[in-house]
């Protein structure tokens, strides 16, 4: 693998670990209010 693929490759990763993050962080907010009722039962 030459550098230039390395490089883009290293890059996509970052930008989806970044999506994933705000996604999870996303989804842990709108899911706290439906989770708690839940665990309740």
């Amino acid at each position: 693998m030459d550098n230039r693929n390395t490089h883009e490759f290293v890059e996509q990763l970052h930008e989806k670990q970044e999506k994933d993050q705000k996604n999870k962080q996303r989804q842990a907010n709108s899911q706290k209010s439906q989770r708690l009722p839940n665990k309740q039962h």
